[in-house]
């Protein structure tokens, strides 16, 4: 197949593309490199700059793929902006950049084909849980602007599979964390200007490039008093969404939350990060930050039982420990 990627230089569009190269498919990546690197784009990966609001650009490529006799089998969508805290700081950036870009890929693709689209939703969509795990049946009401953004874009996908028939799967993923390992070693990780997740920060502070990590509260009601949280390894995300693209041949509807199914607390995750990187990473416990639920654990079962979904990494030490690897490799002098 091949298959358009928008955001592929960054973490997760990146690791996708790279998987899609290892299968023997060709993907082209579309991205405007402010928050993704193209020295990390694997081997064999296309790649084309431009911005995902240029409707002439998006429409192009198209054309030329056509024009070419190498038109897109599929499209997958992870180009956004994700930092839920600067979504209510400039909410309006994320309904244009998520929101308001995403249209216009969607009428490119339903002038032009293929209408077959996997689009990297997320679960902030679901707001406060009702219900942990949380399934995908849950009530969906974000609490923040940036949940709102993509939670749009699916009322726009459910109507267009109504209307026009575009085929499209929305991933709702939880925490994504971890570095893809292949045959050359561990090549791209998890980066973001500013820093705000909390595995990479945790492991900072073992590099030494900060002097403690800072637990925002623990008086919740969990075992360790710190909230849990559901950390999925990006491999295995990356293996959901080539699964999702294979569905669209034979469904139009899908929608599955990505998680490991298990919850880690701030202070596990902490431990987890000592134990791997052999650092003692000094804690500071700092006040609650508004917004945050005690839960955030997915209910995967429906993409494990529809997609024949087999995450690997389970073991949140595996996970680190991926992550720590690329960490070292990053900052490496």
């Amino acid at each position: 197949m091949r298959i358009l990627v928008t955001g592929g230089a960054g973490y997760i569009g990146g690791t996708v593309a790279g998987l899609l190269a290892q299968n023997g498919h060709k993907a082209v990546v579309f991205d405007n490199l402010s928050h993704g690197r193209r020295d990390l784009l694997p081997a064999g990966v296309d790649f084309v700059e431009g911005e995902l609001a240029d409707r002439p650009a998006i429409e192009n490529l198209f054309i030329e793929a056509k024009n070419q006799g190498q038109p897109f089998d599929g499209v997958l969508h992870f180009a956004a902006l994700i930092e839920a805290g600067e979504s209510m700081v400039h909410p309006e950036q994320f309904f244009r950049n998520n929101t308001a870009s995403t249209l216009s890929l969607l009428e490119a693709i339903l002038a032009h084909g293929p209408k077959k689209l996997v689009f990297s939703s997320t679960a902030a969509v679901y707001g406060e849980p009702e219900e942990v795990p949380i399934p995908e049946t849950a009530r969906l009401l974000p609490t923040n602007a940036y949940g709102e953004s993509k939670l749009l874009v699916e009322h726009m996908l459910s109507w267009l599979n109504r209307i026009h028939g575009l085929h499209y799967a929305s991933l709702r993923y939880f925490n994504v964390a971890g570095a893809p390992e292949g045959p050359n070693g561990v090549t791209r990780g998890e980066a973001h200007q500013p820093e705000s997740h909390l595995i990479p920060l945790v492991l900072d502070v073992a590099l030494g490039r900060r002097a403690s990590i800072k637990i925002f509260g623990e008086d919740y009601p969990t075992p360790d008093g710190t909230c849990i949280r559901d950390y999925i390894h990006v491999s295995d995300l990356a293996d959901a969404h080539l699964l999702a693209l294979d569905a669209l041949n034979t469904h139009d509807r899908l929608i599955f939350n990505l998680g490991n199914g298990k919850g880690f607390s701030v202070r596990e995750v902490i431990e987890s990060a000592r134990r791997v990187t052999g650092h003692p990473i000094p804690a500071e416990v700092c006040p609650r930050r508004a917004g945050d639920p005690a839960f955030l654990i997915a209910s995967s079962e429906k993409a494990i039982r529809e997609l024949g979904w087999k995450p690997k990494y389970t073991q949140l030490d595996d996970i680190v420990r991926t992550a720590w690897i690329w960490h070292q490799k990053r900052y490496a002098k």
